[in-house]
């Protein structure tokens, strides 16, 4: 069993076969069980000097130990023991910080152990890509991963698909934010879920981006108008030549997960094009709205949005979900919830069984008892029933 190879570039001094080696930022120590150089296969040899490029095979069964960028250094003996020495890190080497979060899930619960063996292995030679466990109701276990950008997570997604064979269900990105607390502790937030409670919060920060649009002169107008419907700052219009320009505004990075580059494309007839940076963190009037399904709360539907646009937010979730969620035995209220609060509400009818059917003419009295009859029995039911939403309404909100 040779562990986990790390790619290695020799800065000074030698390794050889048997050696102990020590990664600093990892702080996992190591018998070096083979290294050598590639041609472009790998190639075995008993040492790799100063100025060579190889691999070793540390024998490290937990590949969050071995990290891309990380210096390993040779174990010095003394006192019948061994010792890292004096040796200072390499320059430059820090811990990428994922900006944007979404949750993957097995479509067959059986394969959770797959995926987290698939993303440990991307994860050997993507420091930037991070994961944890976390389960929801209506999908069961997965893991909340975390990504550089949308693209980033769009690259992992078809690689898990295409290297592994998994078949997975991925959540739409949403953000970060750091929530400072009033006893003065700052938690950062990646999921709706560890939202702390309102009473316990003095600020919220959000990140932003400072975005940078081209498009053609003609289409200039379209796309400011779809700008102003963002929760952003205008900057700048600059003109690059007769017939493009350039536009400089600043948005919540939310904002550019939620479409942005679709709706820019559709009003430019797929001309314009859109970059952003990270741009810092600002404070934000943040708020979790909550979805209750008859009464119950359902943290999976849960978002994170400003109190101004808490209502509208509300109100267009609701509908969507009440386009997707099958109908039962009685009838289902939607309700999304800002605190203790109920802001907006959609009712989803009972599914109607036809209890007269099978009565022919006679007296409308029989007709009148069997329908309040049923009328209490559904009545019985929605007091004691359970709605046990399939996954596939998880999937449809997202869409």
């Amino acid at each position: 069993y040779k562990g986990v190879i790390a790619y290695v570039r020799i800065f000074d001094g030698s390794i050889k076969k048997e050696e102990e080696i020590y990664l600093i930022a990892g702080q996992a120590g190591a018998k070096i069980k083979e290294l050598g150089y590639f041609k472009p296969e790998m190639v075995p040899c008993n040492k790799l000097t100063a100025g060579e490029i190889g691999y070793i095979a540390t024998g490290i069964k937990e590949p969050e130990k071995v990290r891309v960028g990380d210096t390993i250094i040779k174990l010095k003996s003394k006192g019948g023991g061994l010792e890292t020495g004096d040796v200072e890190p390499l320059p430059g080497y820090r811990e990428p910080k994922p900006m944007v979060f979404a949750s993957i899930y097995p479509r067959d619960p059986d394969d959770y152990d797959l995926l987290r063996d698939a993303l440990s292995k991307l994860k050997l030679n993507d420091a930037s890509l991070s994961f944890e466990p976390e389960t929801k109701t209506f999908l069961g276990r997965g893991y909340l991963c975390g990504f550089l950008g949308t693209f980033h997570a769009e690259i992992v997604y078809e690689r898990l698909k295409r290297e592994f064979s998994l078949d997975v269900i991925i959540s739409s990105p949403s953000v970060g934010y750091k929530v400072l607390k009033k006893d003065g502790k700052e938690v950062f937030v990646k999921s709706p879920s560890f939202w702390p409670n309102p009473s316990e919060i003095k600020e919220a920060k959000q990140p932003w981006a400072e975005l940078k649009i081209v498009t053609p002169v003609r289409y200039l107008g379209r796309c400011l108008e779809v700008l102003k419907a963002l929760q952003g700052k205008y900057i700048e219009t600059k003109y690059i030549s007769q017939t493009e320009a350039s536009i400089l505004y600043e948005v919540p990075l939310k904002e550019v997960m939620t479409g942005l580059y679709d709706k820019l494309k559709s009003q430019s007839q797929g001309f314009a094009s859109m970059n952003y940076t990270f741009k810092g963190w600002k404070k934000g009037d943040l708020v979790k709205l909550d979805i209750l399904i008859n009464g119950k709360k359902e943290e999976a539907f849960s978002r994170i949005v400003s109190r101004e646009r808490a209502y509208q937010e509300g109100k267009r979730l609701l509908k969507r979900l009440k386009e997707v969620f099958p109908k039962q035995l009685f009838s289902v209220a939607l309700q999304a919830a800002l605190g203790g609060k109920i802001i907006a509400r959609e009712t989803v009818k009972a599914r109607r069984r036809d209890v007269i059917a099978p009565l022919y003419g006679g007296d409308y009295s029989r007709k009148k008892k069997l329908l309040e009859k049923q009328k209490k029995g559904k009545k019985k039911l929605k007091a004691r029933g359970s709605i046990n939403l399939p996954s596939q309404v998880f999937l449809d909100l997202l869409k």
